[in-house]
């Protein structure tokens, strides 16, 4: 799935959003097929059509490339969250945003990576510089939801809760379903993911089971004010 790209922009910033996107892709590509350590920037450059010092102008390094993966789950997510309305609580409208993603595959690039960095420590600091990233951009949309005079703890702390329960969700997919990335496993994941946000939402209040576990009988719990 490739990121969503914004209306209004000139012929110039379109390539420019293609070509990041291509290094992107070549780079999970390489590391699917080779694994860590394996293939080098240049390889990714030549995957991606570009030259080594244009794959420089996009990315600081070969870690970044393969952490921008998850860009497009996240961005859609992002457009969703934006459509939500102003005076709905942060949590409310992550969760609605996930429910909102429905076609599972969505969360494939994301899902894949996640899956090739466990127990890898060469790829310890792709998945590190992808939640970071996560991290940040959902700090800039709650800003621009709340304003730009909004706490900087109570943003970070959010973004944080929201990015760790992203990775638990993503965790528990993958001690239950492994590398599978067939539209049903990535139902579950999704699943999980909307789960979670409710779950912080309501403050960890204790769990009923939850749709996609193994013992699902009820729904999830609806976020309360955030």
């Amino acid at each position: 799935m490739t990121s969503p790209i914004p209306t209004g922009l000139s012929r110039r910033e379109l390539n420019k959003a293609a070509t990041r996107q291509a290094i992107a892709d070549a780079a999970l590509a390489l590391l699917r097929a080779k694994g860590a350590g394996a293939f080098t920037v240049e390889d990714i450059a030549e995957g991606a059509g570009v030259s080594r010092r244009t794959f420089f102008n996009y990315f600081p390094t070969l870690e970044a490339a393969l952490a921008s993966v998850v860009d497009s789950f996240l961005e859609h997510a992002l457009i969703e969250f934006r459509k939500r309305p102003a005076d709905e609580s942060v949590l409310e409208s992550a969760r609605a945003a996930l429910m909102a993603l429905a076609d599972p595959m969505a969360a494939a690039p994301m899902a894949e990576l996640f899956s090739l960095t466990q127990d890898n420590r060469v790829l310890a600091r792709s998945e590190l510089e992808a939640w970071d990233n996560c991290t940040s951009k959902v700090i800039d949309a709650v800003r621009e939801r709340l304003g730009s005079d909004t706490d900087e703890l109570y943003l970070r702390a959010l973004a944080g809760s929201v990015i760790s329960c992203g990775k638990a969700a993503m965790t528990v997919w993958f001690e239950a379903c492994g590398p599978d990335l067939s539209p049903a496993s990535l139902s579950i994941l999704r699943q999980q993911l909307i789960n979670a946000m409710g779950l912080l939402g309501s403050g960890f209040a204790t769990p009923a089971n939850l749709p996609g576990s193994h013992h699902a009988t009820s729904t999830s719990p609806s976020p309360e004010r955030f």
